[in-house]
């Protein structure tokens, strides 16, 4: 799990808003404008910038994947250009299921949020991030239901000798369901080998099929990751393995056991030598280097922050947390120790937390109350404003008579339709906020007995599913929770080290 970015008023979020809203609901007076006015409302609530606007409006929700919107709303979450994307509710998003589980599992894999204003459901808090827990869930088992009925399948076909499809590898070709030589590619192929034979060096065989004028079937320059898989592909030497792979959790390409494989004899573009050759020179050089050590990660690495507004590292050979600009400093055991006490000291404030969840209720109360009068009143200045124009409609009024009783109306209601999407993202935050909160409550209470059991993973996601942010100072620690208001609102107490203080820089 990746930590969220921190949200502050110098760093504020930047966010997508998605507009998705059909001909039909259209007709029924749902309009873009309303929907995205809603969102901005939320954003604004949550100290967010809105960066994009994804307008899909008119578009059916069968299937959006393919939409150009769609497509370019991925691309923005992908390289961290927007961080969550906010819509009105999830049938706006996709109303296809297998489409929405798509969906979750690329902002998962991003690391970024969804936020569905009608659900309540923002998955930058505690109780978001079970629903897509819960999500993960749903896409996995019915992976593992799609995998199964395709692995009984592969498993007859291979059997028999049919084709279980895909690409042909590189120097190849489907021809009548059987795989030959591809007279354009194999000389390259070919090639390939020999100058590996000779130079023994990924990138220079690259380099020299591409001097020579070789491209990849698509047309793109040979790059050294292209020829350590086509190395290392058995099919040049006469035997082509199909179903011996698969992609993990992750997305990594891992080996199936060899029961599983098919094998096909095949014509052969080299030598079963020259291939043998190649792959024990391969094998050579990779055990020959030396891996880089994993990368350390410090517990709350990515959290800690400095009063001066840096964040705060740990570099090599240092037990501390240091701000690079300042060079204020903390011990790694001291965060550790005062994290586990706030813990400690949330539980035993649980009634003071839960009168400020009673508080928000109320005020959650009074903001819906104040919605649904808000609502009323437009309901009955539209049906005036219908009575009038009927009354005109049969000659019942005249067009002075009209316009003088009509207008008035006309421009209350176009005030009160603008105050409607503002009214509801008040709710909308009002919501997710308080469940929240009550997720932090109910999932902390026993973490303070059993952090010492915990191992560093089980800490550290934690860490990060409930901790908004961690300031140190000279002499204090002030250690906020998701979800949860501030520690000035809430206990009015920072954390002092007193004897445990860090020695100034």
């Amino acid at each position: 799990m990746k930590t969220k970015p921190y949200t502050s008023e110098s760093n504020p979020r930047s966010v997508g808003i998605w507009i998705r809203v059909s001909t039909e609901d259209q007709a029924k007076g749902e309009s873009p404008q309303h929907h995205e006015e809603r969102a901005r409302g939320y954003a604004n609530a949550k100290g967010w910038i809105v960066k994009e606007l994804y307008d899909l409006a008119g578009v059916s929700g069968k299937s959006v994947m393919e939409h150009p919107e769609a497509k370019r709303m991925l691309a923005d979450i992908r390289r961290g250009h927007i961080t969550g994307l906010i819509f009105s509710k999830l049938a706006r998003l996709a109303r296809n299921t297998r489409e929405l589980l798509d969906f979750a599992d690329r902002f998962r894999e991003a690391d970024a949020d969804l936020i569905s204003l009608q659900e309540s459901i923002d998955t930058s808090t505690p109780a978001g991030r079970l629903f897509f827990t819960m999500i993960a869930a749903m896409a996995q088992w019915e992976r593992e239901e799609i995998v199964d009925r395709v692995k009984a399948s592969i498993r007859v076909r291979a059997s028999l000798g049919k084709t279980l499809g895909g690409a042909a590898p590189f120097g190849y070709q489907w021809k009548d369901k059987k795989l030959v030589v591809n007279p354009q590619e194999a000389p390259a192929r070919r090639l390939m080998y020999e100058l590996y034979a000779e130079h023994k060096r990924n990138k220079t065989v690259a380099r020299l099929l591409n001097e020579a004028g070789y491209r990849t079937r698509g047309g793109a320059r040979f790059t050294d990751t292209t020829v350590v898989r086509l190395i290392q592909d058995s099919t040049a030497k006469g035997s082509y393995r199909a179903n011996y792979t698969f992609r993990d959790a992750k997305g990594k390409l891992r080996l199936k056991p060899e029961s599983e494989w098919s094998i096909t004899s095949v014509e052969p573009i080299i030598s079963v030598d020259l291939w043998n050759q190649c792959n024990q020179l391969m094998e050579r050089r990779k055990n020959g280097r030396q891996p880089l050590g994993p990368k350390p990660v410090q517990l709350f690495g990515g959290l800690l922050t400095c009063a001066c507004g840096q964040k705060m590292y740990v570099y090599s050979r240092s037990p501390k947390y240091i701000c690079p600009k300042c060079r204020t400093k903390i011990p790694l055991e001291i965060v550790e120790e005062l994290f586990r006490e706030e813990l400690h000291n949330f539980f035993l404030t649980e009634k003071e937390v839960r009168k400020h969840l009673e508080r928000g209720n109320t005020n959650l109360t009074e903001r819906e109350a104040r919605l649904s009068a808000h609502e009323r009143q437009m309901e009955k200045l539209q049906a005036e404003m219908q009575k009038a124009y009927r009354l005109y409609q049969d000659d019942r009024l005249s067009s002075e008579g009209f316009g003088k009783l009509y207008r008035p109306l006309e421009e209350q209601e176009k005030q009160l339709a603008a105050e409607l999407p503002r009214l509801q993202a008040e709710v909308d935050a009002l919501r997710v906020n308080q469940m929240s909160a009550d997720q932090v409550v109910t999932e902390a209470s026993d973490l303070h007995r059993f952090w010492p059991k915990l191992t560093f993973e089980e800490k550290r996601s934690v860490i990060e599913s409930i901790t908004q942010k961690i300031v140190v100072s000279r002499d204090s620690v002030d250690i906020t929770f998701c979800g949860m208001p501030s520690c000035e609102e809430l206990t009015k107490r920072q954390r002092n080290l007193s004897g445990s203080s860090p020695p100034p820089a």
